[in-house]
């Protein structure tokens, strides 16, 4: 947590608010956050450069500027969200870095684990390295995804948490998307069928499809920009409803350990 549709959700509630303003200085209290550059040099660099847009690169929020990109991870428990200079907001008291706005606003990122970053780079590869392809882009095909199917042997969860597999997709996710497809979720990848490898592929980008429509699953630490809980966990098949019953077939739901994360499928409908 985030994942993709959580992370799109946070670059959609703030993207009105940054492109077009201009960052004009940088406060931080913790100096692990901050990648790419010293700190000081990190201010010095940013201040004066102005966000020209705002996007998505898999968990990545991306902002790139007149000179530089200004990339974050929220990883467990990260917010991002702007309010005005000197207002007090919610998530305050684990805010770690600030960047002020020519409008009078900031821009902060909170996060109480302190596992989050965030980045000053040239190019948004430098940061990504060789994570796989967007799951929800158009080029993203049902061949491409069978290409990457192609010879590996592992675990079908672990490959779906593999960012080097495809990108974005996390724990929530992989676990919704197995269960739409009735794939068990230790079955290893080489097993799978045609027929389900296909519905693979359609219920994947169908989960994450869904978690951007209902704006991302404020189970923990997660909420909107504006501090509102995303909708999604009200709408999940298996995912954190071990004990209740399969809203298709009535089994009772179990939790596993694949992959070292805790994992949520229907014996039944994914025998």
């Amino acid at each position: 947590m985030p994942e993709l549709p959580e992370v799109e959700t946070v670059v959609r509630g703030l993207r009105d608010k940054l492109v077009g303003r201009t960052i004009t200085s940088m406060w931080h209290d913790w100096e692990n956050t901050l990648r790419g550059l010293p700190p000081t040099d990190f201010a010095a660099r940013i201040a004066g450069q102005k966000i020209e847009a705002m996007t998505r690169r898999a968990k990545y929020i991306v902002m790139p500027m007149n000179h530089d990109i200004l990339m974050v991870h929220l990883k467990m428990t990260g917010r991002l969200y702007v309010a005005d200079a000197g207002a007090i907001h919610g998530a305050d008291r684990w805010v770690h870095v600030k960047f002020g706005l020519d409008n009078g606003q900031e821009l902060r990122f909170s996060d109480s684990r302190k596992f989050g970053r965030v980045y000053l780079t040239q190019t948004v590869e430098a940061v990504t390295g060789d994570l796989g392809p967007e799951p929800l882009e158009d080029i993203f095909t049902e061949a491409i995804f069978r290409e990457r199917l192609a010879g590996r042997s592992k675990v079908i969860k672990g490959l779906l948490l593999d960012q080097t597999f495809v990108a974005g997709t996390g724990n929530i996710y992989a676990d919704e998307a197995l269960h739409r497809a009735k794939i068990h979720p230790l079955r290893k990848s080489e097993t799978l069928t045609d027929a389900e490898i296909a519905a693979l592929y359609t219920s994947l980008r169908a989960a994450l499809a869904d978690g951007v429509n209902y704006e991302g699953a404020s189970i923990q630490w997660y909420r909107k920009p504006d501090g509102s809980a995303g909708e999604s966990q009200h709408h999940f098949f298996v995912y954190g409803r071990d004990g209740e019953p399969c809203h298709t077939c009535g089994a009772v739901i179990e939790k596993i350990r694949v992959a070292q994360r805790g994992t949520h499928f229907c014996p039944v409908c994914q025998s």
